[in-house]
C-alpha cells in the first residue's frame, strides 16, 4: 500500500481514538500529499506524531523589516516614504529542511522536489551532520522516507 494511503489510515484511525463519543462517519478524514515540499513536509510532521517522535520545521528564511511609512503634505497629496530591509538569517547556512529525533538518533531532512538540488552550503552542511555522527536524508517522496524508516525501525530502537 502506498504510505500516503497508510498515513492517512493512521492518523485517521488516531483521531477516531481521540474522539470516542463522536461517530466515526461524523469525523472528517485527513487526506495527505507529498506532491509539493509543504505537502511532503505535513506528511512528516503528521507521521512524527502518529509515530510518536519529535520533528520540527528549520526555517533558515531571514527576515523583513518594512518602514515604510504613508504620509501626506499639506496638499493632501499623499507619498511612501522608507524602505524595506532584509536581514539574513542567524542559522546556519545550508541547514536542512527539518529536524527530526528517532530514540535519541540525530537526524536531518532535506526536501527536494522536481529539478530543486542540494546548494554547496547544504552539501557542507550534509558533511557537518554525517561526521558529526547524525543521519542526513535527502527524500522527494513520503514513499522513500517511509520505506527508510521501515529499514531503519530495528536500528534506531
Amino acid at each position: 500500500m502506498k504510505a500516503t494511503l497508510l498515513l492517512e489510515n493512521k492518523w485517521n484511525e488516531l483521531k477516531r481514538q481521540q474522539r470516542p463519543t463522536i461517530p466515526s462517519h461524523a469525523i472528517p478524514r485527513t487526506k495527505f500529499s507529498d506532491c509539493t515540499a509543504n505537502g511532503l513536509g505535513k506528511c512528516l510532521k503528521t507521521f512524527s506524531i502518529v509515530e510518536q517522535f519529535q520533528c520540527e520545521r528549520i526555517s533558515t528564511e531571514g527576515r523583513v523589516i518594512d518602514s515604510r511609512k504613508t504620509v501626506q503634505d499639506c496638499l493632501g497629496h499623499r507619498k511612501v516614504i522608507g524602505s524595506i530591509k532584509r536581514i539574513p538569517t542567524s542559522g546556519m547556512k545550508g541547514s536542512a529542511d527539518y529536524s527530526l529525533t528517532i530514540n535519541g538518533r540525530s537526524i536531518k531532512v532535506e526536501i527536494k522536489i522536481g529539478k530543486d538540488r542540494q546548494s554547496q552550503a547544504q552539501k557542507e552542511y550534509q558533511r557537518q551532520v554525517e561526521a558529526a555522527g547524525g543521519i542526513y536524508l535527502i527524500i522527494s517522496s513520503f514513499q522513500q522516507f517511509y520505506d527508510w524508516y521501515q529499514q531503519q525501525k530495528g536500528v534506531l530502537a
